[in-house]
C-alpha cells in the first residue's frame, strides 16, 4: 500500500487566485463606496482641462454621481453611472447626461483599452439659451430647438477618428447681423447631417426633403476649416441674388484654421 501524497493547500495557482480576488474586492469597493468628489480632489492637479471648462462640484460615488461644471460660462450638470466591465473586451461603459437650464444630451460612452473611446448620444439644444454666445460670435440666431437624433463619435489615435449623426429643427424665424442691420426671414424644417470624411468630418446643412445643401463645412483633422454656402440658401433667406446663378452654386466660401498653427 503506498502513502497518499501530501499537496500543500498554497499551490502557487491558488495564491494568484486569490490575490486576483482581493484585488477584484478591492477595486469593487473603491468604485461603489469611495466619494467621487474625494477622488477629484485627488487627481485634479494632474488632470488638465481646457480653461473653457470648469469643474465646481463633484458629488456620489465613483460607481454613480454628479458634477457641476461651468462651459464658456455657462453652468451644465453632467450625471454618470458605471455599467459592468468587459473583461474580453477591455472596455467600461457608461450612462451619461448632460443638462443645462434649457437644454439635455444623454446617452452612452464606452472607454476601451488602449485610448480609445464611442459616445453614442442624443438630445435637444435650446438655441435661445445661447442667444448671447451666438450673437458675439456674429452667427445666425434661430427660434426653438434643434433636437439631436443621433450622435455617434469615436476618439482614436488621440483624435477624433469618426463621426456621424443626424439633427432637426422644425423651421421658423432666422435672424442674423448685416452691418449696422439685422436681417430676418421664415425658415422651413431644416436638417443637418455629421459624416466622416478622409480628412476629417463634414456637417451639411439643407431644407428636410430639398434638392441639395444650404450649407457644408468640412473640419480637418489638421485642424483647418471650410465653409461654403449655396445659392439654396439665399432663396431660403429670400435675399436678392443674381438671376443667372442655380440653386447649386456656391456663393460664399471662406477657409480658415480653427486651432493655432493649422494649415
Amino acid at each position: 500500500m503506498s502513502d497518499t501524497e501530501t499537496k500543500s493547500f498554497l499551490r502557487p495557482g491558488k495564491v494568484i487566485l486569490l490575490v486576483l480576488l482581493a484585488a477584484l474586492v478591492y477595486l469593487t469597493a473603491v468604485i461603489v463606496w469611495v466619494p467621487a468628489g474625494w477622488l477629484w480632489q485627488q487627481a485634479s492637479a494632474r488632470v488638465n482641462l481646457p480653461k473653457q471648462v470648469q469643474v465646481q462640484q463633484v458629488s456620489g460615488q465613483v460607481w454613480e454621481g454628479t458634477a457641476g461644471l461651468v462651459i464658456t460660462g455657462y453652468p451644465v450638470r453632467l450625471d454618470w453611472r458605471l455599467g459592468w466591465p468587459s473583461v474580453t473586451g477591455l472596455s467600461l461603459p457608461l450612462a451619461v447626461s448632460v443638462a443645462s437650464s434649457q437644454s439635455l444630451i444623454e446617452g452612452d460612452v464606452t472607454i476601451g483599452w488602449p485610448a480609445r473611446a464611442e459616445v453614442q448620444a442624443r438630445g435637444r439644444l435650446a438655441v435661445a439659451e445661447f442667444e448671447d454666445l451666438i450673437r458675439r460670435s456674429g452667427g445666425a440666431l434661430i427660434e426653438g430647438d434643434v433636437t439631436i437624433d443621433r450622435l455617434d463619435v469615436v476618439w482614436a489615435d488621440n483624435r477624433v477618428s469618426q463621426a456621424e449623426g443626424v439633427g432637426r429643427w422644425a423651421g421658423g424665424q432666422v435672424t442674423w447681423p448685416m452691418g449696422n442691420q439685422t436681417g430676418q426671414a421664415q425658415f422651413p424644417p431644416m436638417q443637418a447631417n455629421l459624416d466622416t470624411t478622409q480628412g476629417g468630418v463634414a456637417l451639411t446643412v439643407a431644407e428636410q426633403g430639398g434638392d441639395g445643401p444650404a450649407a457644408d463645412a468640412s473640419i480637418l483633422w489638421n485642424g483647418m476649416m471650410e465653409l461654403r454656402v449655396y445659392k439654396r440658401m439665399v432663396d431660403l433667406a429670400d435675399q436678392p441674388w443674381s438671376d443667372s446663378a442655380s440653386p447649386g452654386d456656391v456663393v460664399f466660401r471662406v477657409r480658415q484654421p480653427l486651432l493655432p498653427g493649422a494649415r
